[in-house]
């Protein structure tokens, strides 16, 4: 017998044999699709993880409630120097120290406080205030150098924060967007920088937290509440639209002009709308439960709850009562007229059906025997 040409090695199933040779090849090939996929998976996580890292949110940042100090233009730790015709537009603060000096030629619209309860207050809340602005979770800002950069809501920090030129903090039209700066140590702007307000963005809620000192260059134009930890030092000309506060150092003015932010409410127009869509859904809401509940409630629970109650509840317990068992057929009470059912009928005929069967069988089979 001649070997198939479809089946090498004298193999005598062809078929088999390729089969097996089929399966042999798939085999090999898993662990190859394996690795394939395995790469596959691990270019897109990788993908994945450098979209991360490139693109990282801004951490969001908590406003800070700055309590006893809210009302104070400055806060100081040791002394308040001023030399020129500052202006400042809130209190005047100084705790533990008792030396402010420059006012006049300097002019203060609030009240000044030293050494005493008031000054005290404001410091403890400054302090606290630094603390929380501290704790807050940060996006590092690329070598800790500010200037021409756009900044959305949120808290960033670097070692040191360096303002050159201007910079804009964009609210999104949030009023209520918050603004945390962090320094590790410094915070220095040149002269003639700017921080612009943006899109709602609100001085009240821009915060400066800084380790060490803080320096402001002349004809600085600034925005937001200063927290240093040791001293701010405010050049010729260099004005704030914020606040100033030093936790165990000086403030040294010349020529400044300092106001207290106040922070605006959400805009009036959206105010309104909201009010008036609130009145119509009100209004709305009233028509739609008078009327239903009424047709709803009267029609149907009147006809439902008196017509089958009084029908299926009374006859059954009449005849019930009377202990009358009907028995017969209906229309004579004296016996049965429909006779035998045709279930029974059905039944006895199939029985006859089976015996006669039966009984033709045994003939047959008799008369083979006999025949």
């Amino acid at each position: 017998m001649s070997t198939s040409p479809l089946a090498p090695n004298g193999s005598s199933s062809p078929v088999n044999f390729w089969k097996v040779r089929g399966l042999n090849r798939q085999t090999r090939r898993l662990p190859h699709r394996h690795a394939k996929l395995t790469a596959l998976g691990v270019s897109i996580l990788g993908f994945a993880v450098f979209t991360a890292s490139t693109s990282s949110p801004a951490f969001a940042a908590t406003a800070l409630n700055l309590g006893s100090a809210t009302s104070y233009a400055v806060v100081a730790g040791s002394t308040i120097t001023n030399t020129g015709s500052s202006v400042i537009s809130g209190d005047i603060g100084l705790s533990p120290g008792t030396s402010i000096t420059g006012f006049p030629p300097g002019t203060d619209t609030g009240t000044t406080n030293a050494n005493n309860s008031a000054s005290l207050a404001a410091q403890t809340a400054a302090t606290a205030a630094y603390g929380i602005a501290a704790s807050q979770s940060a996006t590092t800002v690329a070598a800790g150098t500010l200037g021409g950069v756009t900044f959305t809501p949120g808290a960033y920090n670097n070692s040191t924060l360096n303002l050159t030129g201007t910079i804009t903090l964009n609210a999104g039209n949030n009023p209520n967007a918050v603004f945390i700066f962090q320094s590790g140590s410094t915070l220095t702007t040149a002269s003639s920088s700017t921080v612009v307000l943006e899109n709602g963005a609100q001085a009240c809620n821009v915060f400066w937290q800084v380790g060490s000192s803080a320096t402001l260059g002349t004809t600085t134009n600034f925005a937001g509440t200063i927290l240093a930890l040791t001293s701010v030092t405010l050049n010729t000309g260099a004005t704030v639209n914020g606040r100033i506060f030093a936790q165990t150092g000086a403030v040294t003015l010349e020529s400044n002009s300092i106001t207290i932010p106040t922070c605006s409410t959400a805009p009036t127009a959206t105010t309104t709308s909201s009010t008036t869509t609130s009145s119509t859904t009100s209004t709305v809401a009233a028509s739609t439960t008078t009327t239903p509940a009424t047709v709803t409630t009267t029609t149907p629970a009147t006809v439902t709850t008196t017509t089958p109650a009084t029908a299926t509840t009374i006859t059954p317990i009449a005849a019930h009562a009377s202990g009358v068992i009907p028995v017969g057929a209906p229309a004579t009470g004296k016996g049965g007229t429909a006779g035998n059912s045709p279930m029974q009928l059905g039944i006895i005929g199939f029985g006859a059906i089976i015996i006669a069967l039966g009984a033709a069988g045994f003939a047959l089979r008799s008369r083979h025997q006999h025949g």
